[in-house]
């Protein structure tokens, strides 16, 4: 599995809307803000910790999301079928 800031940061353009409000801010404040654990648990008044396991669960869900969905992968197939002008790949894109 691919574990980038690229790929997290697509899924959540995605899926944000499936988290917990708790879990888009942690989320939000560390992959788009780029704020360490640290700063996010202080700007929350929480721990370090519950902020690490609220990445952790977002991440988590976030793959389990997409693994059962497949729209990020579905939108990269057509995006490159379409650069490539393939579009009988495209067709068989959406007919699956």
């Amino acid at each position: 599995m691919m574990e980038s800031r690229e790929y997290f940061n697509s899924l959540f353009d995605i899926y944000k809307e499936l988290l917990t409000k708790k879990e888009q801010d942690a989320f939000k404040e560390h992959y788009v803000e780029d704020l360490s654990m640290q700063e996010i648990a202080d700007n929350q008044n929480v721990s370090k910790s519950s902020v690490g396991m609220t990445i952790k669960r977002a991440e988590q869900k976030l793959e389990d999301y997409e693994h059962k969905l497949h729209i990020l992968k579905k939108n990269t197939q057509i995006k490159e079928a379409l650069q490539s002008q393939n579009y009988s790949a495209i067709e068989q894109i959406i007919d699956n």
